[in-house]
């Protein structure tokens, strides 16, 4: 008996998402929800709904009791947890599994791995993946780390073990700042995450930031589905993404995406994954693996035509790929805009009432969102309120067609970042496809100058 419910233990675009590629497959779905999210758009379409508790994401969202027990009142067979929230904990997975509820996502002790930056490190290394020079692991006796700080070269980066979101992460120039930066990078690691354990690598001075995805079924067949660059960052968070990448050739997607793709058959990896890579100077060098879906996965399945969710529900169905490698063809190019319910240039949230809403439209547009006129953004979670993607032949008219269609993007009762977004279509190095991680902070500041 295959999959036949699905419980959506999630919220916003993904939920949607999940929803639609569950009833092209024939399958029922059941929504999850705080009070905040009761008028949700997937809410309103799920063949099911419970409210899981209250607005605060730790009493609903995070609620492992609370999901368990609506997936058991609802007879889900299956939970699939989207992005963010508890995608990638490894204890939820063991939970759901425990209680035969099929889980959409990738096995639970490779969440743990992939999880814990240093033991991440060390697999990818065995697995054959390219490093940035470093620490082999923790380091904690500042000996050692003025030995490995010198035998790589400064600038060097102490990074928290268990760290994430740019908290616990320093910038060390020259070795008299080593010992300092290590006590204040730990500090950090400890009050965010409850863990002091710091690593050291080489600080690369203008990366782009290049991720692969690839897919397992589980029992050692894996593929990639090619690259997509994430450059345009603030505070590590992404604004907009492309795929394929500017800079990387045809040679070297099959190269690298060939070596991802290996790294995870060997590994006997299950459902979707993304390897994380700095990219400078020609060189890949490996940051870290999210085992889940990412938020811009739909700029991969416009140039591969490949429906990840619905590949996702597939594998966890015990199902084979539905694609192979050698089948695999990358076509044209896209481009995602992340569209935040924020000021574009401050970046203020600004929850409220959407007054009016219109989404973009025509050719190769199409809009992730749970948007309506009359709904009401809560000031409980992320900012991001829909996504905007745009596939083209060409990157140029790709980039043409997305400019035309965030003129047609229309939310009102509310700022958002359309602006921004059409603000760096005008920049030659965004048109050139010549920027970095560091670019949009830099360009950022000097705007407000």
């Amino acid at each position: 008996m295959g999959i036949s419910r699905i419980l959506i233990a999630n919220r916003g675009e993904i939920a949607l998402r999940i929803h639609r590629a569950a009833h092209e497959m024939g399958i029922e779905t059941v929504a999850v929800h705080s009070t905040a999210d009761a008028d949700a758009m997937h809410v309103r379409l799920a063949d099911q709904a419970v409210c899981i508790g209250p607005p605060a994401a730790a009493d609903s969202y995070l609620n492992v009791a609370a999901i368990i027990s609506a997936a058991e009142v609802t007879h889900a067979d299956a939970i699939h947890p989207g992005y963010g929230f508890l995608s990638e904990n490894a204890k939820f997975a063991e939970i759901v599994e425990a209680h035969d509820i099929a889980w959409i996502g990738p096995k639970p002790e490779h969440i743990r791995t992939m999880g814990d930056k240093v033991e991440a490190k060390r697999t990818a290394g065995a697995l054959g993946l390219p490093l940035v020079p470093g620490s082999d692991g923790a380091v904690s006796d500042f000996d050692e780390a003025r030995r490995i700080a010198k035998d790589i070269g400064y600038p060097v980066i102490i990074k928290a073990a268990s760290g994430g979101g740019g908290r616990g992460m320093k910038v060390c120039q020259s070795e008299d700042q080593l010992e300092t930066l290590m006590q204040q990078a730990g500090s950090e690691a400890k009050a965010a995450f409850g863990d002091a354990t710091v690593y050291i690598e080489k600080y690369l001075g203008n990366p782009r930031h290049i991720e692969f995805q690839v897919f397992g079924d589980g029992n050692g067949n894996a593929i990639h589905l090619g690259e997509r660059d994430c450059s345009l960052q603030r505070r590590h968070q992404k604004v907009l993404e492309e795929a394929p990448s500017p800079v990387i050739s045809a040679e070297e997607r099959h190269r690298m995406g060939e070596i991802c793709a290996q790294a995870m058959r060997d590994m006997g990896y299950r459902g979707a994954g993304t390897i994380e890579f700095l990219w400078e100077n020609g060189e890949f060098y490996f940051i870290e693996m999210n085992t889940r879906l990412q938020v811009e996965h739909p700029v991969t399945e416009a140039i591969t035509g490949v429906d990840l969710v619905r590949e996702q529900i597939r594998i966890a169905d015990g199902k084979p790929l539905s694609v192979q490698q050698q089948d695999l063809e990358f076509h044209g190019h896209a481009i995602e805009c992340r569209i935040n319910a924020e000021d574009p240039f401050s970046f203020a949230p600004s929850p409220g009432l959407v007054s009016y809403y219109h989404a973009a439209g025509g050719m190769h547009v199409r809009v992730d969102s749970g948007l309506y006129a009359g709904y009401r953004i809560p000031p409980y979670y992320d900012s991001m309120i829909a996504k905007l993607i745009v596939y083209g032949r060409t990157r140029e008219g790709c980039i043409m067609r997305l400019r035309r269609a965030l003129e047609e993007m229309v939310v009102e009762g509310v700022k958002t970042n359309i602006p921004l977004h059409q603000e760096l279509l005008r920049q030659g190095d965004i048109l050139n496809g010549d920027y970095s991680i560091k670019w949009l902070e830099e360009w950022l500041a000097a705007r407000d100058g």
